[in-house]
C-alpha cells in the first residue's frame, strides 16, 4: 500500500503571499562600523551632534575682509587694503581683520575674527608701496576690483547641518552619499536593520556540490539550487548560509532542518516537496512545526511548502532550478527585502507581441519564461523559452516572464503581452539564432555583441525561422526544402564515426554498423548530422539493393539519440557504445579514433526582413571577408578563415 500523499487543494498565489507575510523574518537591529554600512538600512534616526561645518569657512581662495571696506571697489577704481596676515586650512587664525585691512585665506580655512566676507583671488591684485626716502618696501597691499556683500564666499558654522538637526531617518538606504554625511557628523558606528539569516538546504541523494566528482551513471547531478538561491538571498538583502545536502531519509532531513531553524530566521529547502513516497519534508514540518500551505496554483512551482519550524520561518521550493528560482523571486525575495528594510527594485516591463502561438490549458497561473527579439520593422517580439523546469539553460536564455491567466488556453501569434524583465538591467540580445550546434559558430558568436543562440538543431532552426522568431538559422547537411531566408555564408566540416582510441574493433565504414554487432549512439532527429547519416544509409541501401528501413533496423542504436554534438563521443569513451556519430574536430579534441564518412555544408540563413540588423550585418561581415564595417563589433584580424584554420576537418 503506497503512503503517497497527494497535494492538498492548491492555494491561490495570493494565499501564498499572505502565508509568507504572516511569517516574522525580521531580525533585531544591529550596530555596525561605518566602513561596513554601505548597502544597509538605518534602523534609527541619526541627528547631528555638532555643527557642520563647526566654524565659519572660506569657500574660495582669496582674501578675508570686512565687506563694507569693498563697497566702493570697481575695475576702474580698485580699493586697496593692507595685507596683515595669512590663514591656511587646518590652522587656527592668529590674526584679526581690523577695519581697513585684509587677510589672505585658503579654501576651507577658518574665517578670522572681524571678517564677514571673502573676495576671490581672481578679483584682486597684490601690490607693494614704497615708504619714501628710506627706500624700504612697506607691507604688501591688495587691490580689490569688485565689491562683496556680507557672507559672500563664506560657509557659516552649521550651514551644512546644524547641531540638533535631523540627519538621516530610519529606513534610509545607506549609499556613498549617506556615508559622506555620516562621516561629516563624526559617526563611526551605525544602527542598521538586521539582515535576515537564511539557511539554504538542498535535498536529494543525487546532488553533488560543484567542484566535486560527479558519477552520471548513478544519476548524480550538480547542485544548482544552493548557489543560485543563495545569490538571490544576498541580492534581496539577506545573509545566506549553506547547509550540507539532506538525503531522502526522514531522520537526516529532520536533523538538517532543525539545525538550520535554530540558527536562521528563515529556512529555504529545495526539492522533496512533491507528492511522492520518498518526499518527506512535509512530514518533518508537520511533526516538528506547523505546515501552513502545501501546493500553489502556479506554473512553474506547484509543489511549494510554507510553514514554521520552531521560531524560524520555513519555505520549501521545488527541486527543478527554473521552478525554484521563479518561486523564490515571486514569493520569497519580496519578504526578505521587507525584513531587511530594502526597497523593492524598480519594476521593468516591456510590451511586445507573441512571435508564435503558445498553447496552455492547465488551469494554473503560468509564469512563462520569455525571450525578446527585435522584428524586421523594429517591433518587439516575444517568444517562449521553455525547455522544461529541469533545464538550467532557461535561466539565461530568457529575458523575463509573461504572467498567463489560469483561464487562458493559448496565446496567439501577434497577441500583445507584457514581459516582466528579470531586472531593469536586462539587455535584449542584438542577434538571436537557432539551429545546429557547431564549434566554428561558437567562435564566431564570441565576436558579436550580445548574441543569443539556441542549439536546438537544424530542423528546429528552420521551423522557427519560418515562424519569424530568430534573426538567423544555422543548418548542417542537406535541408528538406529551401529555407525561408537568405543564405549569408557558411563552411564545410568533416563528419563520420567516433570510435575508441586506436579503433580497437577495426571499424572501417558505415557497413560495419550494419554487418557487425556494434552499438551506435546517434544524434537527435533535429540534428543535421543525423540527416547526413540517414542519407548515407540510404546510399548504402541503394548499393546493396535493399531498403533504407532494412539497414536502419539492422543498426543497433540508430534510434539511440543524444542532443549535443560531443555526447556520442563521450558515450564511446565511457564504454557505453562502440561507435558514435560525430565530427573530426570532436575526435581530435577528445583523443578518440575517427572514421571519416565525408563532409557536410554548414549554412547560415538570415530572415529576409532582418538583413540590416546590426547583429546580422556583423555576422555577415565575418562570414564573407571579415572586414569591419561602421556598425560592426568585429575585431580586425579575426575572420572566418582564421577560425576554420584552427579546427581540424573544417574548410
Amino acid at each position: 500500500m503506497s503512503d503517497r500523499k497527494e497535494f492538498r487543494d492548491l492555494a491561490d498565489p495570493e494565499e501564498a503571499h499572505d502565508a509568507i507575510a504572516s511569517l516574522d523574518l525580521a531580525p533585531d537591529p544591529e550596530t555596525i562600523p561605518l566602513a561596513e554600512a554601505r548597502g544597509r538600512v538605518l534602523a534609527d534616526r541619526l541627528d547631528a551632534e555638532l555643527d557642520v561645518p563647526g566654524f565659519d569657512r572660506a569657500s574660495v581662495d582669496g582674501y578675508a575682509v570686512r565687506a563694507r571696506d569693498t563697497f566702493d571697489a570697481g575695475e576702474a577704481d580698485p580699493t586697496t587694503l593692507p595685507l596683515v596676515g595669512t590663514v591656511h586650512a587646518g590652522e587656527e587664525p592668529s590674526v584679526t581683520v581690523e577695519p581697513g585691512t585684509c587677510v589672505e585665506i585658503s579654501t576651507g580655512a577658518v574665517v578670522p575674527d572681524g571678517a564677514d566676507a571673502v573676495v576671490m583671488v581672481e578679483d584682486t591684485e597684490e601690490r607693494s608701496r614704497n615708504s619714501g626716502d628710506s627706500g624700504a618696501d612697506a607691507p604688501s597691499h591688495v587691490a580689490f576690483r569688485t565689491a562683496v556683500a556680507p557672507g559672500d564666499n563664506v560657509m557659516f558654522a552649521g550651514a551644512d547641518i546644524a547641531a540638533g538637526a535631523r540627519g538621516l531617518g530610519p529606513g534610509t538606504a545607506i549609499t556613498p552619499r549617506e556615508i559622506g554625511l555620516l562621516s561629516a557628523l563624526g559617526v563611526d558606528q551605525v544602527p542598521v536593520r538586521g539582515r535576515p539569516t537564511v539557511g539554504i538546504v538542498s535535498t536529494g541523494d543525487e546532488l553533488v556540490r560543484p567542484g566535486e566528482d560527479l558519477d552520471s551513471a548513478r544519476g548524480e547531478i550538480y547542485d544548482v539550487n544552493s548557489y543560485t538561491v543563495a545569490a538571490g538571498v544576498e541580492e534581496a538583502g539577506g545573509e545566506a548560509v549553506l547547509y550540507p545536502h539532506a538525503g531522502d531519509d526522514y531522520d537526516e532531513m529532520e536533523r538538517t532542518l532543525i539545525d538550520a531553524s535554530e540558527e536562521c530566521d528563515l529556512v529555504l529547502s529545495s526539492g522533496s516537496t512533491s507528492a511522492s513516497a520518498v518526499d518527506v519534508i512535509y512530514r518533518v514540518i508537520e511533526d516538528r512545526g506547523e505546515l501552513l500551505l502545501h501546493g500553489v496554483a502556479v506554473k512553474p512551482g506547484k509543489p511549494m511548502l510554507i510553514g514554521r519550524i520552531g521560531d524560524s520561518a520555513y519555505v520549501g521550493l521545488p527541486g527543478y532550478p527554473v521552478s525554484a528560482l521563479t518561486i523564490f523571486r515571486t514569493f520569497v525575495a519580496p519578504a526578505i527585502r521587507e525584513a531587511a528594510g530594502q526597497p523593492e527594485p524598480p519594476t521593468a516591463t516591456v510590451d511586445g507581441e507573441m512571435a508564435v502561438e503558445e498553447r496552455y490549458s492547465e488551469g494554473r497561473r503560468r509564469l512563462m519564461p520569455a525571450g525578446l527579439v527585435e522584428g524586421g520593422d523594429g517591433e518587439t517580439l516575444v517568444y517562449p523559452v521553455d525547455r522544461g523546469s529541469g533545464a538550467t539553460t532557461s535561466l539565461v536564455e530568457a529575458d523575463g516572464v509573461v504572467a498567463v491567466h489560469p483561464d487562458t488556453e493559448y496565446l496567439a501569434a501577434g497577441e500583445s503581452v507584457t514581459v516582466q524583465l528579470f531586472s531593469p538591467s536586462v539587455r535584449p540580445p542584438r542577434l538571436v539564432g537557432i539551429g545546429e550546434d557547431d564549434p566554428a559558430l561558437s567562435r564566431l558568436l564570441d565576436l558579436i555583441d550580445n548574441p543569443r543562440y539556441l542549439a536546438d538543431g537544424s530542423r528546429r532552426g528552420l521551423r522557427q525561422l519560418r515562424a519569424g522568431v530568430p534573426d538567423i538559422a544555422v543548418t548542417a547537411g542537406p535541408v528538406d526544402r529551401e529555407p525561408a531566408g537568405t543564405e549569408i555564408g557558411g563552411w564545410s566540416r568533416e563528419w563520420g564515426l567516433i570510435v575508441p582510441p586506436e579503433n580497437p574493433v577495426g571499424v572501417t565504414g558505415l557497413g560495419d554498423l550494419v554487418d557487425r554487432d556494434l552499438r551506435l549512439v546517434n544524434r537527435d532527429t533535429n540534428s543535421g548530422l543525423r540527416t547526413s547519416l540517414g542519407n548515407a544509409v540510404a546510399d548504402l541501401a541503394e548499393e546493396r539493393d535493399t531498403t533504407r528501413r532494412a539497414l536502419v533496423e539492422a543498426i543497433d542504436g540508430f534510434e539511440r539519440a543524444v542532443r549535443a554534438h560531443e555526447s556520442p563521443a563521450r558515450r564511446v569513451l565511457a564504454g557505453d557504445a562502440d561507435v558514435g556519430l560525430g565530427l573530426r574536430v570532436t575526435a581530435e579534441r577528445l583523443d578518440t579514433g575517427f572514421v571519416s564518412l565525408g563532409t557536410e555544408r554548414v549554412r547560415v540563413w538570415a530572415a529576409d526582413d532582418r538583413l540590416s540588423k546590426p547583429g546580422v550585418t556583423s555576422l555577415r561581415a565575418l562570414l564573407t571577408d571579415g572586414e569591419r564595417g561602421e556598425s560592426d563589433e568585429v575585431s580586425g584580424g579575426r575572420r572566418l578563415p582564421d577560425i576554420l584554420s584552427k579546427l581540424p576537418g573544417y574548410d
